[in-house]
């Protein structure tokens, strides 16, 4: 079988709603796009958790250190997973690791955490963002991935509970409050960016594959759904967003 009739019934087999479950099945095309995705996420994964590490220490409580060891271990072991699905493709993240010049993690995960309730805004908005962009590959076509997704998914729930948690107790404070508005302003428009440009040919590329099932722009407007009444409850102002990626 050449390359064209296996991607015609890779393409025939996806519309039908059929998973795809070996490497075998794969045309390259639909192989390297799928690593493209979960080094991604790998490294969004593994970045994310390294950005929680320090606030093992520096976290407020000896409950709130504990529960910092915990998202950073649960993210640390979604990388985890994340590896062993690449390793069956053929990609070392040993490798990927160990070339320090290049990653994909989302732009959001190179900003420092500077105070705690910058560590409470960034958890409180990008695990629920995140929690977003894992609802399109938890129907991934790719069944692997989606069985690892469903896991994920369910201990990010914790940690949305968390964030939603503190930023409620720090908001009762009014002098806290007005540092968590400063912290909205800065985070919230970090937090819309990663969901990316709309109607990309990429996109539309991934869609097709079924490895995503909706636009960017269509998840973005989820979570602003989603968010919106719940910072209002909170009584904070929601910043103006201008994607960065109009920028001139």
């Amino acid at each position: 079988m050449d390359e064209k009739e296996k991607g015609e019934r890779l393409l025939a087999k996806i519309a039908s709603g059929e998973n795809i479950t070996s490497v075998d099945e794969m045309t390259e095309e639909y192989k390297s796009n799928l690593i493209h995705l979960l080094i991604m996420q790998f490294d969004s994964e593994w970045f994310g958790g390294l950005g929680y590490v320090p606030w093992i220490e520096k976290a407020p409580t000896m409950e709130e250190k504990w529960a910092m060891t915990n998202i950073a271990r649960d993210e640390i072991s979604h990388a985890m997973r994340c590896s062993a699905l690449l390793k069956v493709l053929g990609v070392s993240t040993d490798e990927l690791l160990a070339t320090r010049d290049r990653d994909r993690r989302l732009d959001i995960f190179r900003y420092p955490i500077p105070e705690w309730h910058d560590l409470v805004m960034f958890n409180f908005l990008m695990d629920r963002a995140a929690g977003h962009q894992l609802e399109d590959y938890k129907y991934s076509s790719y069944a692997p991935w989606a069985r690892v997704i469903e896991v994920i998914d369910k201990e990010e729930e914790g940690h949305v509970e968390h964030g939603e948690k503190w930023v409620k107790r720090l908001c009762e404070n009014p002098q806290i409050k007005k540092l968590s508005q400063q912290a909205l302003d800065t985070w919230y428009p970090r937090t819309m960016d990663i969901f990316g440009r709309p109607k990309t040919a990429k996109n539309a590329l991934y869609r097709k594959l079924g490895l995503k099932r909706r636009d960017n722009e269509e998840v973005r407007q989820a979570f602003y759904q989603e968010i919106k009444p719940l910072i209002e409850g909170l009584g904070l102002r929601l910043p103006d967003y201008y994607p960065t990626y109009e920028s001139p």
